[in-house]
Order: structure tokens, then C-alpha cells, then sequence
């Protein structure tokens, strides 16, 4: 798990959040595989860390709905696991592993989460709160 922050507004929604604010996220990533590599593992989780920092950079301290990626989707937090997810699949999926699961929490019992439906295609986001 690893952190950003940033400010959005979202379009459309008819509610306090059309106004500019920010959160500060937290980004679980969860990779799944077939087997473990010689040394008994499926990825280094200091690879994952670098590509998913390098990605977080993107976002870190700007004003999301000025990004390419969200002008045209608001930037939702479904939408964030999902830029995530796109952009960390290039780089973490192989023959053995794959990316599974983004999940973006904007607050300690609100996150969306982006993931892997098992046959070769993102399921898409899922919400979810806690209660």
C-alpha cells in the first residue's frame, strides 16, 4: 500500500463533490500467479513499489481533472483504481503473474475498487463501503 495525494471535482455528480477538493489516497495493489519463481516468490515487492510510485507520481500533488486520462472520465476514485490498474498491467503482467486488484481508498471507509476478472479481461470497478 502506498499514498498520494490530490484535488478533483467530479462532473455531473449533483452533490458536495462537483466542488474542487482533495483527498489523500491510498492505493492497495494485489497481484495473483501461477507459480513462484526459484527463489519462492511470485514478484519482488520492491518492483511493484517502483512501477506503482513511479505511476502515483503522475497524480502526487496535482490537480487530477487537468490529466489526459480524466478529462474525459471524471476522476472518481473507481476511475483512479482503473488508471492505475491500465497503466501497472503493462508493466507487471507475464506469462506467471498478473495483475488481480486496485483498490483506492479516499478515506478510511470509502475506496473503489478496479480488478481482473479471471478471464483475461478487467472486471471493471466495484465500490465499496464500510460501514
Amino acid at each position: 500500500m502506498t499514498d498520494f495525494a490530490a484535488a478533483h471535482n467530479l462532473r455531473n455528480f449533483r452533490g458536495k463533490c462537483e466542488n474542487l477538493h482533495g483527498h489523500n489516497w491510498t492505493i492497495e495493489v494485489v497481484l495473483r500467479g501461477h507459480r513462484l519463481n526459484e527463489s519462492g516468490i511470485l514478484v519482488d515487492f520492491a518492483e511493484v513499489k517502483q512501477f506503482t510510485r513511479t505511476i502515483l507520481a503522475e497524480l502526487d500533488h496535482n490537480y487530477l481533472n487537468d490529466l489526459p486520462f480524466f478529462k474525459e472520465q471524471n476522476p472518481s476514485s473507481e476511475n483512479i483504481a482503473r488508471f492505475i490498474f491500465e497503466r501497472l498491467a503493462e508493466r507487471l503482467n507475464s506469462e506467471d503473474r498478473w495483475l488481480y486488484r486496485v483498490t483506492a481508498w479516499e478515506s478510511a471507509d470509502a475506496c473503489a475498487t478496479f480488478m481482473y476478472d479471471g478471464y483475461g479481461r478487467p472486471a471493471g470497478p466495484v465500490k465499496e463501503r464500510e460501514q
